[in-house]
C-alpha cells in the first residue's frame, strides 16, 4: 500500500501543509480554570515535532454564559487564558507544527455539576440580544486567534453543541427568524456566525467548521436525509465564508447516503466543492463509544482510507484516538513502521502526555 497521497502537502489560501494528517479536537479539561497550561503546551508541541500535519486544538470557549460545562475546559478570551494560548501557538511552530483553535459554545448539555448556578444556554430558549452577543464572541475569539498567530481556525458546530443545536429540529422550537421548518432556516445562526467571523478576520484566513449528522443526545440523528438537503444545509455555510467542512462521523467508512459509498466528508466536497476533512475511527477498529465505556480498540489498516484520499473523496485526515494514545503516528506510518503503531487504551483518555 502506497501512503503518498496521506503525506503530500496541502495548500489552500494561507494554510501551507506538509502532510494531509489532522490532530482531531479532542476535550481534555485539564486547563486550570480555564487557563491552558506549559503540560498543555508540550502536548500540542509533541505531536508538532513528530509530523501532524496541522493540530485542531481541544474545544475552547467563547465569552458567554454557560459556554462550558467542566470548569477546565480551555476559555479562548480574557488575558490569563489568551496569554496561554500564546505560548501553546509559539510551542507548536517552533517544532515546526501548525495549529487552529476550534472555538466552542455547548448550549444545553450539561456533564457535570461543576456549573449548578449556571442556566445552560438554549436554542429555544435564548433570547435575539443573547444571540447576538454570541455571535460577536464567537467573531471576537476568532478575532484573537489570528491576532495570536494561529494558522487557522475551526467553528463547532456538531455533537449536538450549541450550534449543532439550532441545526436540529428537536432541540430549536424557535418561531422567530433563528427558528424554522427547514433545516436552511435553522442555519441561520450558524451562518451569521460565519459571516462575523469573516468579517473579523479577513478574506485570506481559513476557516473550518465542524458538522455532524450525529448527536451525543441522539445517535442515530440526521439532520440531511438526502443530498438536495445537504445542499441546502452546506451551500450557505459556503457562501457565508467557510473554507474547510470537518465532516464528523462515528466511523469514516459509513456511506452518508443509499446508493454511493461517499462519506460525509466525500458528499460535503461533491456538494460545495471545498476541501473537506474525513474523520472516525482513522486507524483503529472501533469507534469512540467503546472508549467512553472504558474500552480499548486495536489499531487497524490504512488501506480503505488511502483508497478514499487517493479517489479524491476528500484532501484531508483527522487523527483523534490513535494520537491521543501515540504522539509518533504520523511519523510511523510515515516511515512504514506499522507494526509499532500502538493499539488504543481507554486509559489515556485522562492522561496529557
Amino acid at each position: 500500500m502506497s501512503i503518498d497521497a496521506l503525506f503530500s502537502p496541502f495548500s489552500y489560501k494561507n494554510l501551507q501543509l506538509k502532510n494531509r494528517v489532522v490532530m482531531a479536537p479532542m476535550t481534555r479539561a485539564q486547563s486550570d480554570n480555564g487557563v491552558p497550561t506549559q503540560q498543555i503546551a508540550d502536548y500540542y508541541a509533541r505531536r508538532a515535532a513528530s509530523e501532524v500535519g496541522l493540530i485542531l486544538s481541544e474545544g475552547t470557549v467563547i465569552n458567554r454564559p454557560g459556554s462550558k460545562n467542566m470548569q477546565n475546559i480551555p476559555d479562548f478570551y480574557g488575558t490569563e487564558a489568551l496569554n496561554g494560548w500564546k505560548n501553546v501557538i509559539d510551542a507548536v511552530h517552533e517544532n515546526g507544527g501548525k495549529m487552529g483553535p476550534q472555538i466552542w459554545h455547548v448550549g444545553d448539555t450539561r456533564s457535570s455539576e461543576d456549573y449548578p448556578l449556571v442556566d445552560m444556554e438554549k436554542a429555544s430558549t435564548m433570547t435575539l440580544e443573547d444571540i447576538q452577543d454570541t455571535i460577536a464572541q464567537f467573531a471576537a475569539s476568532a478575532k484573537s486567534a489570528k491576532d495570536l498567530g494561529f494558522d487557522v481556525l475551526e467553528i463547532h458546530g456538531a455533537h449536538g453543541y450549541l450550534i449543532d443545536q439550532f441545526f436540529w429540529e428537536v432541540t430549536n422550537t424557535r418561531t422567530d427568524e433563528y427558528g424554522g421548518k427547514t433545516l436552511k432556516e435553522r442555519s441561520k445562526f450558524a451562518v451569521d456566525i460565519v459571516k462575523a467571523i469573516r468579517a473579523a478576520v479577513g478574506p485570506d484566513f481559513t476557516i473550518i467548521i465542524r458538522l455532524s449528522q450525529w448527536k451525543q443526545q441522539d445517535y442515530k440523528s440526521r439532520l440531511a436525509t438526502t443530498p438536495a438537503e445537504m445542499e441546502e444545509w452546506l451551500l450557505p455555510l459556503k457562501e457565508a465564508g467557510v473554507d474547510i467542512f470537518h465532516c464528523s462521523q462515528r466511523r469514516f467508512w459509513e456511506p452518508e447516503f443509499e446508493g454511493s459509498d461517499l462519506n460525509f466528508a466525500g458528499w460535503a466536497k461533491k456538494i460545495t466543492g471545498q476541501p473537506t476533512i474525513t474523520v472516525g475511527s482513522v486507524g483503529l477498529e472501533g469507534d469512540f463509544m467503546g472508549a467512553f465505556a472504558g474500552q480499548g480498540t486495536e489499531k487497524a489498516d490504512l488501506s480503505e482510507l488511502i483508497r478514499r484520499l487517493e479517489r479524491g473523496d476528500f484532501d484531508l485526515v483527522a487523527v483523534g484516538r490513535a494520537l491521543l494514545q501515540d504522539p509518533e503516528w504520523v511519523k510511523k506510518v510515515k516511515e512504514g513502521n506499522t507494526e509499532d503503531l500502538l493499539n488504543f487504551s481507554a486509559e489515556s483518555l485522562g492522561v496529557l502526555y
